[in-house]
């Protein structure tokens, strides 16, 4: 089986845990398959894009630096592309950010935000009326900046199909697990989040619910 490709956004601003979060989940979840099926091949291939020149480390909320495996002019491609939350103000005013998240998304199966990265979904047209969710105290200026939105709160995060969002920062990592759980199997899922230490939360949500 051919490994899936998980790309996730990086920028200046971004949230730590949005996107270490989902870059642990991914990466445990190869190792572990690696661990319980010697010689198979892991089922996930984890890598980060940004806008920054090769070799600039970006800097997160907290101040982490982060330094990203692809720039966005390279054009990498991704099976699950996530785009993390935090300080959005600068990808949100950066055209080719969102040209990039637009085109990477039409080619991949799934497209997954945390927290505030539902705003560049929104914003580069990602994502015009599905039902999608953010951090709590986010909810009400989604609303009134993409109004046609089906913006839920009181979930963890929000399956459509090929689009799936979370609320805010630890919440990337039920995602996350959810993700793992639809594309390989809840034992693995199950097992990544046992590796972690991770109390799994499964309070999803779903438009038929």
């Amino acid at each position: 089986m051919t490994a899936l490709r998980v790309l996730i956004l990086a920028y200046d601003g971004v949230e730590a845990l949005d996107f270490v979060g989902p870059f642990e989940v991914f990466t445990t979840a190869s190792r572990v398959s690696q661990r319980l099926r010697r010689g198979t091949a892991a089922p996930f291939e984890v890598a980060s894009v940004a806008l920054a020149s090769p070799g600039q480390p970006l800097q997160a909320r907290a101040g982490l630096q982060l330094l990203a495996d692809h720039t966005i002019a390279s054009n990498p491609v991704a099976d699950v592309l996530i785009v993390p939350g935090g300080v959005v103000d600068a990808p949100m005013a950066s055209p080719e950010t969102l040209h990039w998240i637009a085109d990477c998304a039409a080619g991949a199966q799934i497209v997954a935000s945390v927290c505030t990265g539902v705003f560049l979904l929104a914003r580069s047209g990602v994502v015009t009326q599905e039902a999608v969710t953010t951090h709590w105290e986010d909810i009400a200026d989604l609303r009134a900046q993409f109004p046609k939105l089906e913006v839920r709160d009181d979930v963890r995060w929000v399956d459509t199909g090929r689009i799936v969002s979370s609320a805010g920062i630890s919440a990337g990592i039920d995602m996350s697990l959810h993700l793992v759980e639809r594309l390989a199997g809840r034992a693995l899922a199950e097992r990544t989040a046992r590796q972690m230490d991770y109390a799994w939360t499964h309070n999803s949500s779903h438009p038929s619910a």
